[in-house]
């Protein structure tokens, strides 16, 4: 549920009534997955009271950013390498989609 929640993130509070368990539970629960480095916690005023807005420390992994690297379909991929003649440091095409997928 954290990892879904994304960059929003999720309200401590939310997730222990989602999860059908006591706050002190769900603060405990949370406490150890911070400490873990699973997750991050910072203190939010919700409906004026104090809890904590979770948020995942890590993304799901996905193939989808990289499906597009002209290095997957190269002619010379064979030959490219760091101490190679063929560099992806030289190459135009990969710099070139680096620079778009990072802008």
């Amino acid at each position: 549920m954290i990892i879904k929640s994304g960059e929003k993130g999720i309200l401590q509070s939310d997730l222990w009534r989602e999860i059908n368990v006591t706050s002190r539970e769900g603060s405990r629960i949370s406490i150890r997955l911070e400490g873990k480095g699973l997750i991050r916690r910072e203190p939010e005023l919700s409906k004026g009271r104090w809890t904590y807005r979770l948020y995942p420390k890590h993304r799901p992994v996905s193939i989808d950013s990289i499906l597009s690297c002209p290095c997957i379909s190269c002619k010379e991929n064979s030959i490219c390498g760091v101490n190679s003649v063929v560099t992806p440091n030289d190459c135009e095409k990969f710099t070139q989609w680096i620079l778009e997928e990072n802008l």
